[in-house]
């Protein structure tokens, strides 16, 4: 049996790193793979495909804190979660791209509407501190229309081209065979999935052990934790200069989080949480969101500037939530 101490977790940590970037990587190459392949915008399969993947954890977390009645870890990691890789995942891919990240205008104005109003749409579903089993199946409802739509529209955009020139990136993208594409982007997958698990896990029990008041590990290591797939993906992508595929993986993954992890959390058992709570992660989550596309809508063009204004809005919601819910230990 594995000794549980600190230099194991440290080397947990360093190796689970390692793996979560190498999977990462084929993450994105597999992805972009199959993008070039069928002749599907990079967004698009962020979007559907890629964020489906990389919103695993937050899916495993909520669903099973709802059954294990702890609906406020359901509720918070899915806001978390949006939160974070808004303002953390793809801030960072922004920060480390090489180039401006440049945006699917067209892609962006549907997506980004849709996104804002299922944000407004959860809030006021959420606003009596109770999202039922009814107002669930209704979020995934909305979810299940929304990529029906996307699915539609992509086989119009695709019946309307005429031809499509293949360059060099192209030809590179495409080599091997569709399966040794799908291999790579599912192996990915399992890897970051695997990965993201053991990190956070030693991540707790390392800041555990060092006395890092639960609070901090909460809001910090388990909230982060769970987008870390976000997070490689965004930086991995952003890096190889496909930011486009990085962009769309987040709109997917914040659209996932408040129609298919909410939804799924509440029909699972009906989340209760306190409105103080409520009145505070909604706002702050829509802020964020609202952020984002307006950045990306600017110009149609992401930079490392914005980039540093989303991270330093992270760090902003951090200390808030510090402040407003963490209660002093009596006597102290």
């Amino acid at each position: 049996m594995i000794p549980d101490t600190i230099v194991v977790h440290l080397i947990i940590i360093l190796i689970s790193f390692y793996v979560l970037t190498k999977s990462a990587d084929f993450l994105v190459d597999g992805s972009v793979a199959i993008a070039y392949r069928f002749n599907i915008p990079k967004m698009i399969i962020g979007i559907v495909l890629v964020s489906f993947a990389t919103t695993t954890p937050e899916f495993t977390v909520s669903l099973l804190s709802a059954l294990k009645g702890y609906p406020e870890i359901a509720l918070g990691n899915a806001i978390g979660s949006v939160i974070a890789d808004d303002a953390l995942a793809l801030a960072l891919g922004m920060i480390v791209a090489p180039t401006v990240i440049a945006v699917d205008s067209k892609i962006l104005k549907s997506a980004g509407i849709f996104l804002i109003v299922i944000d407004i749409v959860a809030f006021i579903l959420a606003f009596n501190g109770t999202v039922s089993r009814f107002e669930g199946a209704f979020l995934i409802i909305i979810l299940i229309g929304y990529f029906g739509w996307v699915i539609v529209s992509e086989k119009r955009r695709k019946n309307g081209k005429v031809s499509k020139e293949i360059d060099n990136e192209v030809m590179e993208h495409v080599k091997g065979t569709v399966l040794s594409q799908v291999l790579k982007f599912v192996g990915g997958v399992v890897g970051v999935v695997i990965a993201s698990r053991f990190l956070v896990d030693s991540s707790v029990w390392t800041a555990t052990y060092f006395k890092v008041p639960q609070v901090i590990i909460g809001l910090t290591l388990v909230a982060i934790g769970t987008s870390l797939p976000e997070i490689a993906t965004s930086i991995i992508a952003s890096r190889k200069g496909h930011g486009d595929l990085a962009l769309g993986d987040i709109i997917g993954a914040d659209i996932l989080n408040i129609l298919w992890i909410i939804g799924s959390a509440s029909l699972a058992r009906p989340i209760k949480v306190a409105p103080k709570i409520i009145y505070f992660a909604f706002p702050a989550m829509i802020t964020v969101v609202v952020t984002m596309l307006l950045f990306a809508r600017h110009k149609y063009r992401l930079t490392r500037f914005k980039g540093v204004i989303l991270v330093l809005m992270y760090i902003a919601y951090l200390v808030s939530s510090l402040l407003l819910f963490h209660t002093p230990a009596a006597g102290s």
